[in-house]
């Protein structure tokens, strides 16, 4: 029987859905088309079919029967994109039941994994949706020297599991004044950057360890170790398979994040990168991508005497490959397009701060070939905008996720 269901209010396909979805066939016409990698087209239209983009051009031919969205004074974008979040992690509109980013009893927590964490019906994940922002990559909080796995995810869903971009998001670290903290109180090592970097080394190490103890095993099964839930997603850091994604503000905590990787031959993210501009050229001849901010809050510690929105634009000029953060839910999500402009603002050109926010931070996750840009083959995750989008006045008029829109 062709039935929908209902689910808080929203619609939900069903299987009968999703198969009329991939025959369906869409087109948006008449719309400046923001495509990030090959420039803007004016009056085009972009042409979905199966969920995904089949067309794109000012001479696309529509087929007789497709569903018709005429996009005249409107501007369309590709889904926007934060490669560093906690949504669904540090929930809005609760207290402490809704804090489930930091696991802060022990300083070494490479087995946790964000996924078993989220919250897919948290209200910043569904204003994220609403807003434009159609893929976050959502990692653990940064109380733990090494707090978990991330997850990358599509904003909307009912069920976790099937928002899934990607579970290769990486392994999150943290360096500087927060893992110093929360153990000072505790009364436990680390109690000083010293002692951060001591640990994820001492890890490392003991991966390494099983590592080799895991290759053993492959030629000999008889000597293959127990398994260790501790030391898996270490193994893939040391593999290249996840980068470490480094938690880091001031410049010398960048640098020692950087020397650690480097002596264990891992990729590595900085994250924050609050205090960077004084070491750009370090982070671009090491090709290490910045995922900068947040950059629309205060001062409101030690690290944080260098935030300024000028840093993206010296970041870019310097050769290093830049995605903007709201790090939610110090800032909601919904507020990427106005830290794009407040980015421009400061120096930033107009071309990369729309990279910032779908193409660099795609690349950054490894997802690219499926999102970040409005290109024949990829997804159809977009945005109609009312305006320019980086005009605090517009507003997402519709968004789409794999073709199917969510309004």
């Amino acid at each position: 029987m062709d039935r929908t269901e209902r689910n808080n209010g929203k619609r939900r396909c069903t299987a009968v859905d999703y198969r009329r979805l991939l025959y369906h066939m869409l087109a948006i016409t008449n719309v400046r088309i923001i495509t990030v990698t090959q420039g803007i087209i004016e009056h085009g239209t972009v042409l979905i079919e199966g969920g995904k983009i089949k067309a794109v051009g000012q001479t696309v031919t529509v087929p007789e029967g497709a569903e018709v969205i005429d996009g005249s004074g409107k501007v369309l974008s590709p889904g926007l994109i934060d490669a560093h979040s906690h949504a669904g992690l540090d929930e809005e509109g609760f207290g402490s039941e809704g804090w489930d980013y930091n696991e802060a009893t022990d300083p070494a927590t490479p087995w946790l994994r964000a996924i078993d964490g989220i919250n897919p019906s948290e209200m910043g994940l569904r204003d994220a949706a609403a807003n434009g922002i159609t893929t976050v990559c959502v990692v653990p909080g940064s109380a733990n020297v090494i707090g978990g796995e991330g997850v990358i995810i599509h904003t909307y869903g009912d069920v976790v599991d099937e928002m899934v971009v990607s579970r290769n998001a990486g392994l999150k670290v943290a360096f500087g004044e927060n893992p110093k903290r929360v153990y000072q109180e505790q009364k436990k090592m680390p109690t000083t950057r010293m002692g951060t970097a001591a640990i994820l080394r001492e890890n490392l190490v003991k991966a390494a360890n099983y590592l080799a103890r895991l290759e053993k095993g492959r030629r000999d099964p008889d000597k293959a170790p127990e398994r260790d839930l501790r030391m898996e997603s270490l193994v893939r850091v040391l593999r290249r398979e996840i980068p470490l994604r480094a938690h880091a503000h001031r410049a010398d905590d960048i640098m020692t994040a950087l020397r650690i990787a480097e002596e264990f031959k891992t990729r590595i993210v900085i994250e924050h990168a609050t205090d960077s501009q004084k070491i750009a050229s370090q982070l671009a001849k090491r090709q290490v991508p910045a995922v900068v901010g947040p950059s629309l809050s205060s001062r409101s510690k030690v690290e944080l005497q260098q935030l300024d929105f000028s840093t993206p634009a010296v970041l870019t000029k310097a050769g290093v490959k830049v995605a903007l953060t709201l790090d939610h839910p110090v800032i909601p999500l919904k507020y990427l397009p106005v830290v794009a402009a407040l980015a421009v603002r400061a120096g930033l050109p107009e071309e990369e701060a729309w990279k910032a926010i779908t193409i660099n931070p795609a690349e950054i996750l490894g997802i690219e070939q499926w999102v970040g840009s409005i290109e024949v083959g990829k997804a159809a995750d977009l945005v109609l905008w009312s305006g320019d989008p980086l005009d605090v006045r517009s507003r997402a008029e519709k968004v789409f996720m794999g073709g199917r829109s969510i309004g």
